[in-house]
């Protein structure tokens, strides 16, 4: 079965937009027993139910090269297994605490943000953008008399209006903008933000999905304005300290800023530097791009256990700290351009911050994933066990050209394998700092 999906990995596509034991594991890959110099090295404590998981990360790694990965797992909101994996020199000590660019599953942590905002009655979903951001009203020129229209619930479910598919994406401009504007490199946010100002939109508010990590920039901005305080502390405060979760921060581009329990990122491909006008090729996770522009849409870093503890706090809708439960359905909620009348039972969508397979009666699967440079990322929830499950890699392409979207029906797969589940809990160990 597919994640959050029991149809095709297709449809879902489309709807888109350590501490423990470290053994070295030959995984099971038809071929014979591989040399030692192509075993995974795996941290965290060995979970002899749940070895299939082990199994499909490890094949799936070494059929694509994949130098660090990490997986974290909960069943009914208990940490049931927290593994880092390893095949790089460099990365043979990868841990389930290690901190990954978790790229655009920052997007549940913003629209849970804002969800608390509305909860707090420090603004609602209809919200217009303009009202908060005076920057957001029309430019001149750009013929599009709807944007005053856009409102929070807009930009939580990609219905902003604007379309990367016809156009482009700004937070990949740096160049362009910086010229534009006329601003020296780095850009920075605002510079996005004011080059955007004067695009026309290329769909009405409210009516047609077309991902935006721009429309999640501005939501990260729109924080920031009611709060008065900066996007980071707001999240990590108000999101992350309830659930005891204290490892994520925003990440940073250079490698010289990385964090001491940070992962390395790799990549075949290169760019120039959007650092300064040298024009001086760099590797494409360093520097071909600026992941702190990215913040509300794709910029943080996190753990795998981090994440799974974050989404395990929404399975006990009374027990959630951090959002109420009208909060969490309306999370969840088909957006504005569905109508109900029209949803099919298992139709895929996308809600606040999530993408969304609902089938009635609390039976929802929800899930998002991420991918820049040196990062795939997948976090998903599973109703009918449930489970919530983050893998997290530190690369995201190979020569192969093997998809990495093949890793959630193999957790799939590795779940419906399971005769029972252990009934120990391991955060307590694992959401501690080291």
């Amino acid at each position: 079965m597919n994640q959050s999906d029991e149809r095709s990995r297709r449809d879902v596509l489309k709807s888109l937009g350590y501490a423990g034991l470290s053994v070295a594991l030959f995984p099971r890959l038809g071929r014979g027993r591989p040399s030692a110099a192509n075993a995974m090295r795996i941290t965290g404590p060995a979970v002899p139910a749940l070895a299939e998981f082990d199994t499909a990360m490890c094949d799936f790694m070494q059929a694509r090269s994949i130098p660090g990965g990490s997986l974290a797992l909960t069943h009914k909101e208990r940490l049931v297994l927290a593994r880092g994996y390893g095949a790089g020199e460099q990365d043979l000590t990868v841990k389930s605490t290690s901190l990954f660019r978790i790229a655009s599953v920052s997007k549940p942590l913003t629209a849970t943000a804002m969800l608390r905002l509305v909860q707090d009655e420090q603004t609602t979903l209809s919200t217009r953008v303009s009202d908060i951001l005076e920057g957001q009203a029309p430019g001149p020129g750009t013929g599009d008399p709807y944007r005053e229209e856009m409102t929070v619930q807009h930009l939580l479910q990609h219905l902003g209006g604007w379309d990367r598919g016809k156009t482009f994406d700004p937070m990949f401009r740096d160049f362009e903008i910086a010229k534009a504007q006329g601003v020296a490199l780095p850009i920075q946010k605002q510079d996005i933000m004011d080059s955007m100002k004067g695009q026309p939109l290329q769909h009405r508010p409210g009516q047609t999905y077309a991902y935006s990590n721009y429309g999640y920039l501005l939501l990260g901005r729109m924080i920031e304005a009611i709060t008065g305080r900066s996007y980071e502390d707001y999240v990590r405060a108000t999101v992350l300290a309830p659930l005891g979760i204290v490892r994520p921060r925003l990440a940073r581009t250079l490698p010289e800023h990385r964090y001491p329990n940070e992962v390395t990122y790799h990549s075949s491909n290169s760019g120039k530097t959007v650092f300064d006008a040298s024009g001086r090729q760099v590797p494409a996770p360093y520097g071909a791009w600026n992941i702190e522009n990215m913040d509300a849409h794709g910029g943080w870093l996190a753990s795998a256990v981090d994440l799974v503890r974050f989404a395990a706090s929404f399975d006990g809708l009374d027990a959630s700290p951090v959002l109420s439960p009208a909060a969490i359905k309306k999370m969840f909620q088909l957006p504005g351009n569905r109508p109900a009348d029209v949803y099919q039972r298992g139709d895929a969508y996308y809600g606040c911050g999530w993408s969304v397979r609902d089938w009635g009666n609390g039976r929802r699967n929800t899930w998002h994933g991420g991918s820049l440079p040196g990062a795939h990322t997948l976090l998903v929830r599973r109703w009918r066990d449930s489970l919530n499950w983050c893998v997290l890699f530190n690369q995201r392409e190979d020569p192969s050209g093997l998809s990495y979207s093949d890793i959630d029906p193999l957790l799939h797969k590795a779940a419906d394998s399971v005769k029972a589940w252990p009934t120990h809990d391991l955060f307590r160990e694992f959401l501690a700092l080291e």
